[in-house]
């Protein structure tokens, strides 16, 4: 037998979306490497004379910048009228606002020199005032040629890796002879400008073809002619037009592309190998390829999500399945989505709870039948217990009574025959309850008004009530049906709710609360709701068990409520207990209607008048405090 792997959906649907993913991105990376490589020569003369041009441009507009920067210096120092303070304080202020020149000096007509510097700049490029003269000394300038309205710049780097240039120009004053100022320059922001291609290697030459400037400060140190450029007087000579060639570096071949920069014959060189021009083109590639390699990473996540997203609701069913095998019903499926999936959650959580609904009616009908027997089992006993003792007792409690009117009061024999006589009533009282509770006897039913049973139970009670500080109030139903049944025994049932109520709420005193009223068209309801302590959830089972009581010995029997619970399932009713919001005891009966439903009693009304949803009416009892009951 062959092993079966198992691979989740999510996995088949992320597979099938990488697939075709894959194919389109390959299909767009090959077309595109393929119409890079059809031009591709062109493409990079045309992108090395753009690039040389560009740094070119950015060149120019640097050192026109530094030019006027230094008119202004040599304005303010030519200035007579200034005070030398003020001069000096708004000479300091420019070397601040233009941090990039380090020294300025100034030769007038007299050759005679005024040098002006910031020695923090000086510190920064590794030099000092002497270094600046020595260089000049063995480097001077081409004063003729500057006055002569040439500007003249040349590298001066005095230590690797902090370049620096020097910017002569001449400066004209009415009515005076021009005078010649010159500054060095940091070229720290000159060879950001040429540096801003990975691909291209770009540099300033002068007219001479000597190394002005270049992305690597390191090698301004040497100053060489670079020898393997072609001529740059063939760039110069064509008017200031750009132009590209290809030459050899080294024993490597190079395109270039050469841009006159506009100032002091400078030329932007900007080359590549061609071995590196086809790297482009592999870069290029590479760069397809990675961002194809994104796309595929990217689609993956999304799939993934997109698969789990589908699969998770699915396996989540799955396992909610298992719980239900189980037999927990109490699940909660959290919908996902609003498709087929999300409907699928909705049909199995309504199948959850039908389940949990049905289990939960099997569980009260098995409670109710397990109740049943006990009581049917308890009352068959009951009641042969009951045959047997009534008649002795009978006996005991008329010989109890003959003796006692043959014996003096005063006499102990008396009390004892009293002790006997009263316990003897009890033992009768129980025996009665228990002939009650088996239903021995017949009882008759009639169609009766449930209101009217209730008015009478409670006029009963009332006093025994008023005594305890408990009043009774009830929302009776006016539109009652009448039911069929006992007066007698549903009357009993309601007594003894309301007596133990009372006894439950004690001293203290409280409430109880009355309401009926139509629960469906085939049954109604009865609760009677107080404030009193509420019934503890442990013993809320067994309160209509047999001569279960929560009462001291010698208080109760344990009948009263087993007794309720039978006349009540005798009735075709039930009965239940629970606590109601404010922590009291709430009981609450429902009866089924009669087959004379037509309503009658204290709440029937004449034909024709309204019959209003609530008023007001008081059941008075001789001696005793009016219970209210609002209907």
């Amino acid at each position: 037998m062959g092993i079966l792997i198992r691979i989740p959906i999510r996995y088949k649907l992320l597979t099938s979306s990488l697939l075709v993913t894959t194919a389109v991105v390959s299909i767009i990376t090959f077309t595109m490497a393929n119409l890079f490589h059809t031009d591709k020569k062109a493409y990079i003369h045309d992108l090395t004379s753009t690039v040389a041009e560009h740094t070119a441009q950015q060149t120019n507009k640097l050192l026109i910048g530094y030019k006027e920067r230094l008119k202004l210096f040599a304005r303010f120092i030519l200035d007579r009228d200034m005070k030398q303070d003020s001069k000096l304080r708004l000479l300091k202020d420019m070397f601040q606002d233009f941090p990039d020149i380090i020294a300025v000096t100034l030769i007038d007509e007299k050759q005679k020199e005024v040098m002006i510097y910031d020695s923090n700049a000086l510190e920064s490029v590794g030099a000092s005032k002497m270094d600046l003269r020595i260089f000049r000394i063995a480097n001077p300038l081409p004063l003729e040629d500057v006055l002569s309205d040439h500007d003249y710049v040349e590298n001066s780097t005095l230590q690797d890796g902090r370049p620096t240039l020097t910017l002569a120009i001449a400066y004209y004053r009415t009515n005076h002879p021009p005078v010649v100022i010159y500054g060095v320059i940091s070229m720290e922001r000159l060879i950001k400008n040429i540096s801003h291609s990975k691909a291209f290697e770009s540099f300033i030459v002068d007219r001479k073809g000597k190394l002005f400037s270049h992305i690597n400060g390191q090698a301004l140190i040497d100053r060489n002619v670079l020898d393997w450029l072609p001529p740059v007087s063939e760039v110069t000579a064509v008017g200031g037009i750009n132009v590209t060639r290809e030459y050899v570096k080294e024993g490597k071949e190079y395109i270039g592309g050469f841009a006159p920069v506009g100032l002091a014959d400078l030329v932007a060189v900007s080359q590549i190998p061609k071995e590196v021009a086809f790297l482009t083109a592999r870069e290029l590639l590479g760069n397809l390829t990675g961002i194809s390699l994104l796309l595929l990473v990217g689609s993956a996540i999304i799939s993934l999500l997109l698969a789990y997203r589908i699969t998770k609701p699915i396996e989540l069913l799955s396992n909610v399945t298992a719980r239900v095998k189980g037999g927990d019903f109490n699940i909660e499926i959290e919908k996902h989505s609003h498709d087929e999936i999300g409907n699928l959650a909705d049909s199995f959580r309504d199948m959850a709870q039908g389940l949990r609904e049905r289990e939960q009616k099997l569980h009260d009908a098995n409670i109710a039948l397990i109740q049943s027997e006990k009581l049917s089992a308890f009352g068959q006993l009951s009641a042969g217990i009951a045959h047997e003792v009534k008649n002795p007792l009978t006996g005991i409690l008329g010989y109890a009574q003959l003796s006692k009117r043959k014996v003096d009061k005063d006499d102990v024999l008396y009390k004892n025959l009293e002790v006997i006589e009263n316990e003897t009533k009890r033992c009768r009282d129980i025996i009665d309850n228990l002939m009650r509770f088996a239903r021995c006897e017949k009882v008759e039913r009639v169609s009766m008004n449930l209101n009217d049973v209730i008015y009478d139970a409670a006029r009963i009670v009332n006093h025994q009530l008023s005594l305890n500080n408990v009043r009774v109030k009830g929302n009776m139903g006016k539109s009652l049906p009448n039911i069929l049944g006992n007066p007698n025994q549903l009357q009993q049932v309601f007594m003894n709710l309301m007596i133990n109520a009372q006894q439950a709420m004690g001293d203290q005193g409280g409430q109880i609360d009355i309401e009926t009223r139509n629960l469906s068209k085939q049954r109604v309801l009865v609760t009677f709701k107080d404030n009193g302590p509420g019934i503890p959830e442990e013993i809320r089972g067994k309160i209509f068990e047999p001569f279960f009581t929560t009462k001291k010995a010698g208080q109760g029997t344990g009948l009263g409520l087993s007794v309720s619970y039978g006349i009540i399932n005798d009735h075709g009713g039930t009965i239940t207990v629970d606590n109601n919001a404010d922590h009291g005891a709430l009981f609450s009966i429902t009866l089924p209607i009669g087959a004379d439903s037509n309503t009658n009693g204290r709440n029937a009304t004449d034909e024709g008048e309204p019959t209003p949803k609530t008023s007001e009416a008081e059941i008075h009892d001789s001696g005793s405090e009016p219970l209210d009951i609002a209907i």
